[in-house]
């Protein structure tokens, strides 16, 4: 009995050891004298000691920070861009059998895009287009990766770093923009008021009355205000008579 006992237990527990465990986020490449078997997890699985081997993976989102990179733009402008990557492992058995190190693999290919995404663009399309360059270079990562069993969620770029020199030749550009937006609309105003005040004008000429009350206005908004200016009043009569003599004159001269 004790001899059964002896046996039993060192194969109990030769068996136990072969029960793995992998968390929700991870699975279990399992190679059965040294080739691909199958992947498990997550959850309680059991292997074949000393015949199965196990490679772990974590399938959860990572995020890559990619240093500062200087590169030239289409248009021979020195910019310093860094970025940050968001990938997952899509399929576990390619990750481990396709590549050796897949986390330096999406780094260098991530940069590498980066420059040359950045080197086919002026510097006005890579300020103002971002988003258009983010999926871009998402998209070219993630078809290199494919293969890999890495698929790529995301492309951001932090910050765009540019020389002084061409930051105040922006500035310059930005506000003689600026001004000449601001004449362009000083001068549609001035254009606009000069047609109005002629209008107007023509219509005070048809009725004199207006035209007094229009005086009239105009010395109740000068007598608000503190100020030593005199105002002399010339009836509409004496304008009106002056006029009439002067048409007289003009007829009776020709």
């Amino acid at each position: 009995m004790e001899g059964i006992f002896t046996i039993l237990i060192p194969v109990v527990i030769f068996a136990l050891t072969g029960f793995k465990i992998d968390r929700e986020y991870e699975r279990g490449v399992i190679f059965r004298l040294g080739r691909m078997n199958s992947i498990k997890g997550p959850g309680l699985y059991w292997t074949i000691p000393l015949i199965d081997q196990k490679a772990k993976v974590d399938i959860r989102t990572k995020t890559v920070e990619i240093k500062s990179q200087e590169t030239i733009t289409a248009d021979s402008v020195t910019v310093k861009v860094n970025a940050v990557l968001y990938y997952r492992i899509l399929d576990p058995e390619r990750v481990i059998n396709k590549i050796e190190d897949y986390t330096s693999a999406v780094y260098q290919a991530a940069m590498t895009t980066l420059r040359n995404v950045l080197g086919q663009n002026i510097l006005d399309d890579i300020l103002r287009n971002r988003d258009k360059m983010n999926v871009q270079i998402q998209e070219i990562v993630d078809e290199i990766s494919e293969p890999w069993g890495v698929i790529i969620e995301r492309v951001e770029m932090k910050d765009v770093e540019i020389p002084q020199s061409m930051q105040r030749a922006m500035a310059q550009e930005a506000e003689a923009i600026r001004e000449k937006r601001s004449r362009l609309i000083k001068a549609a105003a001035e254009k606009e008021a000069s047609v109005m005040l002629s209008e107007a004008s023509q219509q005070m000429s048809n009725n004199p009355i207006a035209l007094e009350l229009r005086r009239l206005q105009t010395l109740t908004e000068i007598g608000a205000e503190n100020n030593t200016t005199t105002v002399m009043l010339v009836p509409t009569e004496l304008i009106t008579l002056t006029k009439q003599m002067a048409d007289k004159l003009t007829r009776e001269n020709q």
